[in-house]
This record gives structure tokens, sequence and C-alpha cells, in this order.
């Protein structure tokens, strides 16, 4: 089990910090907003494909064709939980690589929607001291680092039940004998 969790983690991870990583290089920063989130988890669930792979190969090859929803749902949140270190260093990576500032272009970016929208005067003196605050606190690798672990993780945890839920029963995409 912790073979399949590893092999299908590291999988996941590499998957997705090299998208992630190819995409910010790719935009030399951050991409603009309306795609950045859909280019996002578009990749994290193409990698976190690796949850349900793992599900089934553990059970098919090492478990006889046969697995419970629980142990199912373990080894999709080990292999999400692999991913999302992967996910955490490849964000730190680029961070580095570029030197971009992605606390202050993110909070350019939320300021000028809000000033696209109407936003009056006050609301946007308001959000700019929300972003000053934000800023700060991204600085903070003890903030950083789980808020983007936070970003993959839940998607590991959805991508497991659905594969658990799906797996436990043995008829579903059954193994195939020799």
């Amino acid at each position: 089990m912790w073979q399949t969790i590893l092999k299908y983690g590291v999988i996941a991870g590499l998957v997705v910090g090299g998208f992630e990583m190819g995409t910010f290089l790719a935009f030399s920063g951050m991409p603009p907003l309306k795609y950045g989130m859909l280019l996002g988890y578009t990749t994290m669930l193409i990698a976190l494909s690796a949850v349900f792979v793992g599900i089934k190969r553990h059970r098919d090859v090492d478990r006889g064709g046969v697995i419970g929803f629980w142990p199912a749902f373990g080894i999709g949140l080990g292999v999400s939980f692999i991913a999302g270190i992967f996910y955490v260093a490849a964000w730190e990576a680029v961070q580095a690589m570029t030197h971009m500032d992605f606390a202050s272009a993110y909070a350019k970016a939320i300021i000028a929607n809000e000033q696209a929208k109407g936003a009056s005067a006050e609301a946007l003196a308001k959000l700019g001291a929300e972003m000053e605050r934000f800023k700060v606190q991204y600085a903070d690798p003890m903030f950083r680092l789980p808020m983007t672990f936070v970003e993959i993780f839940p998607v590991g945890v959805l991508v497991s039940l659905v594969s658990a839920g799906l797996l436990r029963n043995s008829r579903f995409l059954p193994a195939r004998r020799a």
C-alpha cells in the first residue's frame, strides 16, 4: 500500500509541479487571473487522476480485485498529500526562479477587477488595506506554505472520495484476467 501511495503520489506531484512550473515560466510570471484558476484546477484534476489509477492498481493487483471504501480513500489521501507537497515545492521554486512577487501581482489584479466593476473609492480603499495585510501575511512561509497546500489538497480529497466510492465496487472496471 505504501509503495502504491508513494509511486502514484510522485507521479501526480511531478505532473502538477511540472505543469505549474511550465505555466508560470511560459507567462514569465503570473498568467492572467481569468485563465490562471481554470488552468490551475484543470491541471490539478489531470494530475490527481493518479489517485484513481493508484487505487485501481492496488485493488486489482495487490488486493485480488477487492478493496473497501476506507482503504481506497486512505490511498487516495496519501497520493493527494504527496502531490500537494510537490505542488508547494514547485510553487516555491517558481517564485524563486522568476523573482515573482505573487502577492503584489494578485493584489493589483483583485483591485483592478473591483475598479472595473465600478467599486466606490471607499470600498477600494478598504480592499487596498486588506491586500496590504495579505502581502505581509504572504511573505511569511508559515502562512504561504499551508495556504498553497490548501489549494490542491481539497481537490485531492474530492477525487479520493469519488475514486474510493467507485472502486470499492469490484464490478466497476474489473481487473482483466490473463
